[in-house]
C-alpha cells in the first residue's frame, strides 16, 4: 500500500513538472507571438515620414526582428536621408528584407529602387525583373520596371513594360499615354501603338484625345473600334461625347451623339429635324436638336403645328401674348460647320397679328465665343403668308458649330411683343 502512494505521487509531480513546462512554453510562446503583432503592426501603420518614424522603426525592430514590415520600415526611413551612408545603409537593410521575404515581389520592387538611389543600375534592373518574374499578371511591377528603364533612356523597352500596365489596368493607361504623349512630343503613332488592338485600351485613347483636345484623332480612334464595342459602356461613351460638347468640339461631338443615338439624324453641315417633322424633345435630351423653352409667366408658347406648314406635316410656332423681355432665346440649335467654309441658311417664315417695336429675327452665332456671324432682317409686322428668307456667311476660322437662334430687334425694356410666327424647312447649303 505505502509502495502504491509512493507510485502515484511520482506520477503527480512528474504531471504536475509537465504542466509547468507547457504553460511556460504557452506563456514564452504569446509573449512572443504579441511581441511580433505589435512589432508588425507599428511598422505597417507607420509612414516613413513621420516625425517619428525613426524612432518606432527601432521599436518595431526590438520587438519582431525578424519581421519584414519592421525591416523596410528602418530601410524606407534612411533612404529619406540622401547622403552615401544612409543609402548604403539602407540598401543593405532592404536586402534584409528580401532575405525575410524572398518571394514577395513588393520587397524586390523597394530593393531595386535602392540600388537605383545608390546608382547600382545592374542590381536595381535585375531586382524589378525579379518583382516581374514573381508577379508577372500584376500590374505593378511592370509599372516600375517600365518607368526605370524610362529613366535609363531606354524607351523601347520601357514602353513595352508600360504597354502591359497599360493594357491590364484601367488606372494606368492615361498615365501611359500621357508619358507617352510628352516622351514622344505628340506622336499619335506611337501612343497608339500603347493602345494596341484591346477595344478598352482604345476607348481610353478617345478620352486621351479628348483631353488633349484632339478631337479629330479622338473620332478617328473611335470609329476603329467595332459596334459591338461601341455599345459596350455606354456611360463611358456617352460621357465622352458630353466632354467634347462642353469643349466646343462641335464637329467631333455630333459623330459621337448620332453614333451613339442620342442624336441619331444629326449630321455635320445639317439642321437637325429642319421642317420639325419629329417632335421636339425636352433640351436635355438633345445636343443637336432643337432646343424650345416655353415659359407662361414670360407668355411666350412653343410647340409644333400640324394646321399650318410650308411643307410635310408640321411646323413649328411660336406665340408671343406681350412677351416683354429684351432677350429672346427660347429657340435654338447648334449645327457643326467646317472653320472658313461659306454657307447659305434657307427657311420659310409665316406671321400672323405680329406687333412690336422690336420684333424677332433670325441669328446666327459663333458657338465657339458667342459672338454674333449674321442676322436677319426684323421679321415683319402683322400677318404675312410664307415667305421664303436666306442669310449668306462665312464661318470664322475658330468655328466648330454655329448657333441658329431667335433673336429680338433693339426696342428697350417693357417692350411688348404679341402676335405669331411659323418657321418651316430650315435647309444649310
Amino acid at each position: 500500500m505505502s509502495e502504491q502512494i509512493k507510485v502515484v505521487s511520482s506520477k503527480n509531480a512528474k504531471v504536475r513538472v509537465l504542466l509547468i513546462l507547457v504553460i511556460i512554453f504557452a506563456l514564452l510562446f504569446a509573449w512572443f507571438t504579441v511581441r511580433w503583432q505589435f512589432g508588425n503592426l507599428f511598422a505597417t501603420l507607420t509612414s516613413p515620414a513621420d516625425q517619428n518614424a525613426r524612432e518606432i522603426a527601432k521599436a518595431a525592430s526590438g520587438l519582431s526582428p525578424g519581421d519584414p514590415w519592421t525591416k523596410w520600415l528602418e530601410a524606407s526611413v534612411e533612404k529619406d536621408v540622401f547622403t552615401p551612408e544612409k543609402i548604403e545603409n539602407s540598401v543593405k537593410l532592404y536586402e534584409d528584407v528580401v532575405r525575410l521575404s524572398p518571394n514577395d515581389y513588393r520587397w524586390w520592387i523597394e530593393l531595386g529602387r535602392a540600388y537605383e538611389q545608390a546608382e547600382k543600375n545592374d542590381l536595381a534592373e535585375s531586382a524589378f525583373r525579379k518583382a516581374v518574374e514573381f508577379a508577372p499578371n500584376y500590374t505593378y511591377p511592370h509599372w516600375q520596371l517600365g518607368n526605370y528603364f524610362l529613366r535609363q533612356n531606354r524607351s523601347d523597352e520601357a514602353f513595352a513594360e508600360l504597354q502591359k500596365a497599360a493594357l491590364k489596368s484601367q488606372s494606368y493607361r492615361e498615365q501611359v499615354f500621357s508619358m507617352a504623349w510628352d516622351y514622344f512630343e505628340q506622336n499619335v503613332e506611337k501612343v497608339e501603338q500603347l493602345a494596341g488592338d484591346s477595344a478598352d485600351a482604345r476607348k481610353t485613347l478617345v478620352k486621351f484625345y479628348v483631353n488633349k483636345g484632339r478631337s479629330a484623332d479622338a473620332v478617328r480612334v473611335w470609329n476603329t473600334l467595332s459596334v459591338e464595342d461601341k455599345q459596350k459602356n455606354p456611360a463611358t461613351s456617352k460621357l465622352v461625347a458630353q466632354v467634347l460638347y462642353e469643349k466646343r468640339f462641335y464637329r467631333a461631338a455630333v459623330e459621337f451623339a448620332r453614333q451613339l443615338g442620342i442624336d441619331p439624324d444629326s449630321k455635320a453641315e445639317t439642321v437637325t429635324n429642319g421642317g420639325f417633322e419629329k417632335v421636339l424633345t425636352v433640351p436635355e435630351d438633345t445636343y443637336f436638336g432643337w432646343k424650345a423653352v416655353s415659359s407662361p409667366s414670360d407668355k411666350i408658347d412653343i410647340k409644333t403645328d400640324s394646321g399650318v406648314k410650308k411643307e410635310g406635316a408640321r411646323s413649328l410656332r411660336i406665340n408671343f401674348s406681350g412677351y416683354q423681355k429684351q432677350d429672346l432665346l427660347n429657340v435654338w440649335q447648334i449645327t457643326a460647320v467646317e472653320p472658313k467654309k461659306k454657307y447659305r441658311l434657307v427657311f420659310w417664315l409665316r406671321t400672323e397679328n405680329l406687333k412690336s417695336a422690336g420684333t424677332p429675327q433670325l441669328e446666327i452665332v459663333n458657338a465657339n465665343d458667342d459672338k454674333m456671324i449674321v442676322s436677319s432682317k426684323s421679321f415683319p409686322t402683322g400677318t404675312n403668308d410664307w415667305q421664303l428668307i436666306s442669310l449668306d456667311f462665312t464661318v470664322p476660322e475658330n468655328c466648330e458649330g454655329i448657333i441658329i437662334r431667335t433673336g429680338r430687334a433693339f426696342c428697350g425694356e417693357g417692350c411688348p411683343l404679341v402676335g405669331t410666327i411659323w418657321y418651316d424647312d430650315f435647309v444649310l447649303n
